[in-house]
């Protein structure tokens, strides 16, 4: 009965945490072996941004090239697509309602992953509406994967900014609270007693 309700507890309080804040901030960062944070991974890239070894430079490349080839071959699949209605004889409405629909999506989809790389999402419960947006218009997505992977990893500069910060923050906690405060205690000067 008490495990439930400190569960219930612990789940209001996860659910009013404001979700813009990275895991740093929001006490969910993994713990290394001593107890100072650790670098967050990233998709397809894992914690090599960090030092940029293991393969960091091949691992870009291999982004910038995959995500490059899946957009242009979404954009063909597309065009088919787009060929099969004309051959169905559709109204020209659909065949243009069809392309906005994909050009207004691939927009908003390269927009908010390109944000994503940036900064955290203020708001999940939006996020997850435009999910459907973002799925529509994943030709978006993969572009703004290959621009931001021709300067770094995308989404590098947010975890990299967000665990200096982390790790500055743990050093100023770590040399504040040096020392055994029962020692300290001991060795102020006592009191002489009243009589």
């Amino acid at each position: 009965m008490s495990q439930n309700k400190t569960q219930s507890k612990s789940r209001t309080k996860s659910e009013g945490r404001n979700e813009s804040v990275g895991p740093y901030e929001s006490g969910e960062a993994a713990e290394a072996a001593d107890g100072g944070p650790r670098p967050e991974p990233l998709r397809f890239f894992g914690t090599t941004w960090l030092a940029h070894d293991g393969g960091y430079a091949a691992r870009r490349a291999a982004v910038a090239v995959g995500s490059l080839a899946a957009a242009v071959g979404a954009c063909l699949l597309l065009r088919f697509a787009y060929q099969g209605l004309t051959i169905a004889d559709a109204s020209p409405f659909i065949g243009i309602l069809v392309i906005v629909m994909f050009s207004v999506c691939s927009a908003i989809a390269f927009r908010k992953t390109w944000e994503g790389f940036s900064k955290r999402p203020v708001d999940r419960a939006r996020e997850e509406q435009l999910r459907s947006l973002k799925g529509i218009g994943f030709i978006g997505s993969l572009v703004a994967y290959f621009l931001r992977s021709l300067t770094e990893a995308p989404g590098e500069r947010l975890r990299r900014t967000e665990y200096e910060t982390a790790v500055a923050r743990y050093e100023r906690r770590r040399t504040t609270r040096t020392g055994n405060p029962a020692a300290r205690k001991t060795s102020r000067p006592k009191r002489p007693k009243r009589k």
